[in-house]
């Protein structure tokens, strides 16, 4: 199955026009997804997606319909000199992190990585992963892309990040928008940090997680719809990810990692959904292209709960 970049512009067009069956949030997500370019892009690194910068849908004309965006904090704003710097500071502080991060998961833990010749280098390569700590979004770049990242910049993944963990105080969140994080306000239904990510992706790599939070046991829950609006609107190759052991690792409540944990992360093939791309486009198909995904995360996940399972029992032989 190919997937065309050029061909979601044209997508995007049609979409933006939905009738009245398709109205609520996702219409107002679909006319938001209208103006998809940043002006000052950066050809490899992008540029900053929480940029203060960046056009927003504009509100006037508002179909009475679609609710009020709720009111609450922004993304930090970011002055020219931020912008200017960003593509060295973002590669910089990104290869520095994952190359720390790559001795806490490589040298001081266990981590196996499975399928990793699935991923590829494309852009408008979506990577859609199970929840499970606050550092899967490194884990899942680190083992899909590293040590090629700091060659290769354009493959270091943009990572949607919830405010409340990723921007609590200054020094975190200029560290967040460095990581190609994408602010994601707390309660979520977020549709400018969709507007977004559907700027960002078509021209980069993404990680997403569908679950919209993190398990509490390990177990792979739901994927939400929001997710299969992105992905109706951008048409990205679609990539399945499994992880397990890293609610050990980093669990809910907890800020520093343990070490010597095992860890596994399988890259699956790439999910085709080209039927669904020929249904309405409503929530409900976009919560479909979610439960395929999901349902093909589930198959990988159990693969590799089976596999810890074996390697335990050879261990106690």
């Amino acid at each position: 199955m190919a997937f065309d970049p050029q061909a979601s512009e044209t997508t995007l067009e049609e979409i933006a026009h939905v009738g009245p069956e398709e109205a609520g949030l996702e219409s107002a997500f679909w006319r938001a997804s209208e103006n998809r370019l940043i002006a000052g892009y950066h050809a490899v690194m992008g540029m900053p997606a929480n940029s203060s910068l960046e056009k927003q849908p504009s509100q006037s004309g508002r179909d009475p319909r679609t609710p009020e965006p709720k009111s609450g904090p922004h993304a930090p704003r970011r002055g020219r000199l931020f912008h200017l710097l960003w593509p060295v500071t973002s590669y910089v502080v990104t290869n520095v992190t994952v190359t720390l991060l790559w001795l806490v998961f490589f040298a001081f833990s266990r981590t196996v990585v499975i399928g990793r010749r699935n991923v590829g280098e494309e852009r408008n390569t979506l990577l859609l992963s199970n929840h499970q700590s606050m550092l899967d979004s490194f884990l899942v770049g680190l083992a899909a892309f590293y040590p090629q990242s700091w060659l290769k910049p354009h493959v270091i993944p943009w990572n949607p990040a919830a405010a409340e963990n990723f921007y609590k105080n200054p020094l975190l969140a200029w560290l967040a928008d460095n990581w190609k994080c994408i602010w994601v306000r707390e309660g979520r239904r977020d549709l400018h940090a969709l507007h977004r990510m559907i700027q960002v992706l078509p021209r980069g790599v993404m990680t997403v997680f569908p679950e919209g939070t993190r398990s509490r046991d390990g177990t792979v829950g739901p994927g939400r719809p929001g997710t299969g609006l992105l992905i109706l609107a951008t048409r990205p190759r679609l990539i399945p990810v499994a992880i397990d052991g890293m609610q050990a690792v980093l669990p809910i409540g907890r800020y520093l990692p343990r070490l010597f944990k095992r860890i596994a992360v399988s890259f699956g093939s790439p999910v085709d959904y080209t039927d669904l791309l020929a249904m309405p486009r409503t929530r409900e198909t976009a919560q479909a292209v979610v439960d395929r995904v999901m349902a093909a995360i589930r198959v990988q996940h159990a693969e590799l709960r089976q596999r810890r399972s074996k390697d335990g029992s050879r261990r106690l032989r």
